[in-house]
């Protein structure tokens, strides 16, 4: 557990980061620079991260450890700690929290950096979705169902994110689950 000071150095390192992502390219940006932006040492952005890789791997898993922990709170812009625990409201949250990171995703996503935030982003599909393997009736094996459903929920968060998530999250998880396999899960 990380003590007050260590959290307010990390937020900052994440605050510049995000800040030079609006305008930079992932390949150009430089660790002084992450640095320079949250005016703190060298040493002490190296005792957060060994490199920038890590640093956008930690802020996706900040993004995402949240929306898949099964101990859920109640947030400003939503609350998925009661009620149905089904993949539709999953999905929803999932796309929640997106959009309350907007500014750091799209950032994210606008260059390379995307492909390895893709990359993190569908562990934790792949771990989320594999929940509900057993619960879809399809004649494929599971290994393609789950590849096919950790794909397609991918591409629906780039498509939604590229129209400027003029959907709100409860519609765009709607859609997925309507054109995808999905609406076969029994709720658990």
């Amino acid at each position: 557990m990380m003590d007050r000071r260590q959290q307010k150095t990390r937020d900052a390192i994440f605050k510049a980061f995000s800040t030079i992502l609006e305008t930079r390219r992932y390949s150009n940006i430089t660790v002084q620079e992450i640095i320079d932006g949250a005016n703190i040492g060298r040493s002490t952005f190296y005792a957060h991260f060994e490199t920038k890789d890590e640093l956008l791997k930690a802020m996706c898993t900040d993004i995402f450890s949240h929306v898949f922990s099964d101990e859920l709170m109640s947030e400003k812009t939503h609350d998925f700690s009661v009620g149905s625990n089904d993949l539709e409201a999953k999905l929803t949250h999932i796309l929640h929290h997106l959009k309350d990171s907007e500014k750091n995703i799209v950032g994210i996503l606008s260059y390379e950096s995307g492909e390895l935030f893709m990359r993190y982003f569908k562990e934790y599909l792949t771990e989320m979705f594999s929940k509900y393997l057993k619960e879809i009736e399809v004649n494929a094996p599971p290994d393609f169902v789950l590849n096919h459903l950790v794909g397609s929920f991918a591409e629906t968060v780039k498509w939604w994110i590229d129209n400027r998530m003029k959907y709100t999250p409860e519609e765009a998880a709607r859609y997925y689950i309507e054109v995808s396999c999905v609406n076969r899960i029994k709720d658990q």
